[in-house]
């Protein structure tokens, strides 16, 4: 991995668990009660809360952007959703969500001057990411208007730039000819996690098999489904790519302002994994890749 991946990858680490606390804390789910969603699974309000900037958005839209899940199981939630929540109403359920969360995780910090620091430096990583993308859930979420509040700054900034890093991951693997199973397959075969943490996703066992099968043949996964050296390189080359995709950002932020940005991040980034809040094995790999 060359200098600049390593350091747009630690960025990604670093913010990819400040956006993730929406679809895991227990405030989040009371916000999505009240709107109506049912919480006794969490996928009504994570597709609630992730679609949302595409507004009223049909299912062929959310597989597309989303990529990973089985169409199946989108067709279970979307558009339904709209019928229990307007999108704007969503969106705005999210931010009082992520308001609650952020209190609750760093109490009265949320209101000093590193928030603040730390958000403005944020802000300026998404903005160069606004029209990076092509039209995906990175523009979605660039085009909602900022908040004022430092704290729900840096939220939505995350959120930009990890979206805008998922819209060139989609890239990346499109460019390797991997569809949404096989992307999940072949990730799981490198060790990103367990195959188990992939069902989230909704996609058969035929599904999974089928996919597999696929990569077998074009040499890429080994009959006991680890990856083989091909299949490795293959996963090497499309997490450079998105790298490399998700590098602009940083570079218009600047080395010092993105070692500062780092900094401010590291202590939260440090309360969020020791909340016990998120997964301790993600479909996401993070620390594996």
């Amino acid at each position: 991995m060359t200098g600049e991946a390593a350091r747009v990858r630690q960025m990604w680490h670093l913010l990819e668990p400040l956006h993730a606390v929406l679809y895991y804390a227990p405030e989040a789910f009371g916000e999505a009660a009240a709107l109506g969603c049912d919480v006794e699974e969490r996928w009504p309000s994570y597709f609630a809360w992730r679609a949302a900037p595409l507004g009223a958005a049909d299912a062929r839209t959310v597989v597309r952007t989303f990529h990973s899940f089985a169409p199946a199981m989108v067709d279970g939630y979307v558009p339904d959703i709209w019928a229990t929540a307007a999108p704007d109403a969503v969106l705005a359920a999210r931010l009082r969500a992520v308001d609650r969360v952020y209190r609750v995780l760093f109490g009265d910090r949320v209101e000093g001057p590193e928030f603040a620091e730390a958000a403005a430096l944020a802000r300026r990583a998404a903005e160069a990411a606004g029209g990076q993308a092509s039209p995906g859930m990175g523009p979605a979420n660039f085009a909602l208007p900022w908040p004022d509040a430092p704290h729900l700054a840096l939220w939505q900034a995350a959120t930009v730039l990890r979206e805008h890093r998922g819209d060139g991951h989609i890239a990346a693997l499109t460019e390797a000819g991997l569809d949404p199973g096989e992307a999940l397959v072949s990730f799981a075969a490198v060790g990103a996690a367990a195959p188990e943490v992939f069902a989230s996703r909704g996609w058969s066992p035929e599904e999974w098999g089928a996919a597999r099968q696929r990569l077998q043949e074009r040499g890429l996964i080994a009959a006991d489904g680890t990856a083989t050296d091909a299949g490795r390189e293959l996963r090497a080359k499309v997490e450079l790519r998105t790298d490399e995709e998700a590098a602009a950002p940083w570079r218009a932020l600047g080395e010092p302002g993105r070692e500062r940005l780092a900094d401010l991040l590291g202590e939260p980034w440090l309360e969020v994994i020791g909340s016990g809040m998120l997964p301790s094995e993600n479909t996401l790999g993070i620390g594996k890749v």
